[in-house]
């Protein structure tokens, strides 16, 4: 695939799902045919600047086709490409990018079975054979090995994405051999999945706050959003105004909730001070952390207040346009918050007159394809714009250049609903929750040896042993994860660890996202390693040299080790200490410096290779 069009054309299916997006081609320039009413077509070229503008709908397009055809041909990639005036190279880089496109011809059904942490301890290995074994060649089925989808409380998880004219989807989980085989086999007839409320095992309680509605409201029920106090926080705000909110959003303590706890008041602040417009606000709900499921709850379970939350943080920085990043791998909240836009706008909540406020916002969803490092703010700002999601050198930051080269301030979902309690309770009173430097509730993701996984809101400050007696830790109790794949472990003696940011970096591990992967001794703790060091290798970018080459030796060594002891072993393990400060120092985001984290714990901590 080069920088020119090939001969290769697309089929009817493959044009009719490109121009269901785009709309018909106006010229031959764009794909259309050449025919004598086209004969100007031949004299001049149309679109122009036009058309590269529109350089945002590529990741759109690839969806587009690969919903409806199952794989993206040579042809319906070069069509694609006339349509937006892309060089097919740089459009077959970002379909390669990203894990659940396929550039080569596959089964028109798809079913992913996660084999990462959380669904590897609860058999997942096992269960892919059994399946493997049932849908081979010519079962119709590509059966694929795949990363965390976000599943963790019913593990082990598989999802079946069948190609058509609507898509159709169906999730097993927990699933066992035979439910996974009919998800694939026959989507519409899979059991229908639990209610979100499921997930939370406090559902109900008076004591919660972000949760308080999940398993309470309707999430496809405006008025019942409204009657449950949905909505008051916006007319506070419209009361406030702009500098107001911000003004409490900052005197509230609240940091952000993915795990590198900036001040949100202060991001809000710079966004809202530049000059430059327009401005942008973008929610990142890419959520692909192994182990993490919080924001998938949220949106499942309440989805309105996520937009809801969205149009407060654009009102107080200047934004009329929000992009929701979302994950490819969650077809449920996507069918809610599609609904929930819907009914937000043609209620007066969305649009060019909120509330009759004279604000003008609208939120556009966009959905991912299964690339962990588009959690990273400016990989998803390149995964948006049409680009590889690779992320970008810092400074300029974000908050001066970020979406389309334009302020953006970027939040995820967790850090944006915490903003609906801070104006209806008030700052002061949000503020009393947790602790002096940790304000506010947080979502726990516990998951692993327990006997009550799921989503779990405490004040900040809670001890560590305190969540897993809430969630019924299992005897024999070995280690737990906290923070995911890019976390740490701690021992089962380290249990009155405090749960706030502080409070992990002095026990020398960190909060992370909120997950904690709890693991009994009938886990294999060198198993589990050599995973975390193959999620890295997979999801690396490749774009700077300490990450695409640290990644890789890491997992050698770990194999290596696996196979070897005594000195061997330990120069392996010195190898690794040399490979992850390198990785630590030199990467050029986050997923590289936090790479080797999870294996340094182990090491350290859990003695995991003595």
């Amino acid at each position: 695939m080069d920088l020119h069009f090939g001969d290769s054309k697309p089929t009817d299916d493959e044009r009719a799902a490109v121009d269901a997006l785009l709309g018909p081609p106006e010229s031959s320039w764009e794909g259309a045919a050449r025919d004598e009413m086209r004969a100007a077509d031949l004299r001049w070229a149309k679109g122009g600047r036009a058309a590269r503008d529109r350089r945002d709908l590529l990741l759109p397009g690839l969806h587009a086709i690969n919903d409806r055809i199952g794989w993206i041909s040579e042809g319906a990639l070069d069509y694609l490409c006339r349509r937006l005036t892309v060089p097919p190279s740089e459009a077959y880089g970002v379909a390669t990018f990203y894990a659940m496109f396929s550039v080569k011809p596959r089964p028109a059904t798809v079913l992913h079975v996660c084999t990462d942490l959380a669904c590897a301890a609860a058999g997942a290995n096992d269960l892919c054979a059994g399946i493997e074994a049932r849908l081979g060649l010519g079962s119709g089925v590509s059966v694929e090995r795949s990363p965390c989808l976000g599943l963790c409380e019913r593990a082990p998880a598989a999802l079946a994405i069948k190609a058509g004219d609507p898509v159709r989807t169906a999730v097993a989980a927990p699933a066992t051999v035979h439910d996974a085989v009919l998800a694939a086999s026959a989507p519409d007839s899979a059991p229908e999945e639990p209610t979100a409320a499921m997930a939370v095992p406090q559902a109900g309680s008076d004591e919660l706050v972000l949760l308080k509605r999940v398993g309470v409201v309707d999430p496809m029920s405006l008025d019942d959003y409204r009657a449950h106090g949905g909505y008051s926080a916006l007319r506070r705000a419209f009361e406030l105004g702009p500098a107001g909110v911000i003004r409490e959003v900052t005197d509230s303590g609240l940091v952000g909730r993915g795990g590198a706890a900036f001040p949100t008041g202060r991001k809000w602040q710079a966004t809202a001070s530049q000059p430059d417009h327009p401005h942008y606000l973008v929610c990142n709900a890419d959520e692909s952390e192994p182990g993490t499921f919080k924001d998938r709850v949220l949106m499942e379970g309440d989805p309105y207040a996520l937009v809801e939350a969205m149009t407060i943080a654009a009102y107080a920085t200047g934004a009329h346009k929000g992009y929701l990043y979302l994950r490819g791998e969650y077809p449920r909240a996507l069918a809610r918050l599609e609904h929930a836009i819907a009914q937000a706008r043609a209620r007066g909540f969305l649009g060019d007159d909120v509330l009759g406020q004279g604000y003008a916002f609208d939120i556009e969803i966009r959905r991912g394809a299964g690339a962990y490092i588009c959690g990273e703010e400016t990989a998803l700002f390149n995964s948006i714009e049409g680009y590889r999601g690779e992320p970008r050198s810092k400074p300029p930051f974000p908050v001066e250049k970020g979406l389309f080269g334009n302020p953006t301030v970027e939040n995820n979902v967790e850090t944006l609903v915490n903003v609906l309690p801070i104006l209806t309770m008030g700052a002061p009173a949000y503020a009393a929750i947790g602790t002096e430097r940790s304000t506010g509730p947080k979502l726990f993701c516990v998951s692993g040896s327990v006997a009550r996984p799921g989503i779990y809101e405490l004040p900040f400050g809670a001890t560590l042993g305190e969540l897993l007696e809430l969630a019924g830790v299992r005897e024999g109790l070995r280690a737990v994860l906290l923070g995911g794949a890019a976390g740490g472990f701690v021992r089962p003696d380290e249990m009155d660890i405090p749960l706030t940011f502080e409070g992990t970096r002095e026990a020398g591990t960190t909060l992370g996202s909120g997950v904690v992967l709890a693991f009994d001794d009938t886990v294999p703790l060198p198993r589990l390693l050599l995973r975390i060091a193959e999620f890295f290798r997979d999801e690396s970018c490749g774009q700077c040299v300490p990450c695409r080459v640290g990644t890789v030796r890491q997992e050698e060594a770990l194999h290596r080790i696996a196979e070897r002891t005594g000195a061997a072993a330990a120069d392996d393990i010195a190898l690794l200490r040399e490979v992850g400060r390198a990785m630590r120092d030199a990467s050029i985001c986050g997923l590289g410096q936090t790479a080797w984290n999870a294996v340094e714990s182990a090491i350290d901590r859990l003695g995991a290779y003595e």
